[in-house]
């Protein structure tokens, strides 16, 4: 172990390249682990990130054009008739799970009260699906940037180590361990950041589009 830091004390005195692929190969296993994992996070989040951009975008015009040929449609049944089978719009979803259910209601005393309950039911169903992968934003957000100072306090205790063998505190020992060390920090900020920012963004956007059902379903019961 000893011989181990001492070499890297060696290496580091010698070796001035601070590039990223350099800090990440000169570091040690355990912060490695720490700078892959991140930056796995980092990437993952930022899929997460432009899928629900493009899922925002997509069902909010697909939203408005729903509601648009329903109004305008001559009656609820009719229009449920002529909706496709394969519709992926989420208030398309909500409005043929529901009708299916209402049609199928003999007693009309009835009929409101399961109605709403359908309606309340698949609105909680869809917005499940649309909320998917908001938690390990969240998790990321929270987590990553203490998982990048563990690897930092770690990158520095070896550091340290290697500076005590060698017995030599000049910059030229000092200043490659600690930027490998602070690497990790500033993955874990990478990472961190972007996460955070798109997880309250489409916590707004959720809100704003779980409004846009339960209008439509208000305005729904009453026509029915």
């Amino acid at each position: 172990m000893e011989a181990d830091i001492s070499s890297q004390a060696v290496g580091l005195a010698t070796n001035t390249d601070f590039s990223l692929v350099q800090l990440f190969l000169r570091a040690d296993i355990i912060v490695k682990s720490v700078m892959v994992l991140l930056i796995a996070c980092s990437i993952y989040s930022w899929a997460i990130i432009i899928e629900k951009i493009r899922l925002f975008k997509k069902i909010n015009i697909s939203t408005e054009e729903f509601q648009d040929k329903f109004w305008k449609s001559k009656s609820a049944e009719s229009f449920y008739n002529n909706i496709p089978k394969n519709i992926e719009d989420p208030l398309a979803q909500i409005f043929r799970a529901s009708m299916e259910a209402a049609l199928k209601t003999r007693s009309k005393s009835q009929l409101n009260e399961k109605l709403s309950n359908m309606l309340q039911i698949n609105i909680e169903k869809q917005m499940e699906k649309i909320e998917k992968s908001y938690t390990f934003l969240a998790t990321v957000g929270s987590t990553a940037p203490f998982i990048g100072l563990f690897g930092t306090v770690w990158g520095i205790m070896n550091s340290f180590q290697s500076i005590a063998i060698s017995r030599n505190t000049s910059l030229a020992i000092v200043a490659p361990g600690i930027a490998e060390a602070l690497f990790a920090t500033a993955l874990g900020l990478l990472a961190a950041i972007p996460a955070v920012v798109a997880y309250n963004k489409f916590s707004n956007d959720s809100k704003k589009y779980l409004q846009k059902l339960e209008n439509f379903s208000k305005r729904f019961l009453t026509i029915i």
